[in-house]
């Protein structure tokens, strides 16, 4: 066996360990919120209108992110250039957006930061995306890594924003979410529509739970905006 077979070979190890990584963070944040469901109703409770306006807020901004990077990926996969543009452009608009939300609490500096870190994080989709496409499984685990050190660098920046997002929680929700945008493409790929279609309920849940992290947070350290 040559060299480049093997090295080929590792590559692909590399790239199946680590997404098995990432996708066994997927039940953790489901557990974590099963957990969770015994207060629901106080938390409700807890809640001012204010808080529940920034999580749908919030809502509407995540969803529109893995609805544009699925139509990326969705239309680079069938070979359509002129969709996928739009879809690019799209994602990175709403990246902007979701950047600006932190902006009237943290200020332009922290805006830009997040957007920064925002578009790191597609760029690592759209290279496993890429990547994919072209079968190439060394370019696969190469994003599958770059993925996973953004997904920190966003934990660190978020944690040391707000001391009620904790480092961890928000590193093992973000590998989550990375994990189902590589779940998904892989299954767009081989064209598995019905499990891609339980992967974007899984999605959809799983971002509206960031979302509302993001607003009881922000609620808890700015509690005078949000009385």
């Amino acid at each position: 066996m040559s060299r480049n077979v093997v090295r080929q070979v590792a590559d692909r190890r590399e790239l199946l360990a680590v997404g098995a990584a990432i996708a066994a963070l997927v039940p953790l944040s489901g557990s974590a919120s099963a957990a969770s469901r015994h207060s629901h109703a106080a938390k409700r409770k807890a809640r001012t209108d204010k808080t529940f306006e920034t999580a749908a807020m919030l809502r509407d901004l995540w969803i529109g992110h893995i609805f544009w990077v699925r139509a990326v990926s969705l239309a680079t996969i069938e070979k359509q250039d002129d969709v996928a543009k739009t879809a690019e452009q799209q994602a990175v608009a709403n990246a902007r957006s979701i950047a600006a939300s932190i902006e009237p609490f943290y200020g332009a500096g922290a805006k830009d930061a997040f957007f920064k870190l925002l578009a790191g994080h597609y760029s690592a989709v759209k290279a496993y995306l890429v990547a994919t496409v072209a079968s190439d499984a060394a370019k696969q685990g190469a994003a599958t890594q770059t993925l996973t050190s953004n997904a920190e660098e966003i934990a660190t920046l978020l944690s040391k924003a707000n001391p009620y997002l904790p480092k961890d929680a928000v590193n093992n929700l973000l590998l989550a979410h990375g994990g189902h945008h590589i779940q998904q493409i892989q299954q767009l790929k081989d064209h598995k529509y019905d499990a891609e279609a339980h992967t974007w309920e899984e999605m959809k849940s799983h971002i509206y739970q960031i979302a509302d992290a993001t607003a009881d947070a922000l609620a808890k350290q700015f509690a005078e905006k949000f009385s």
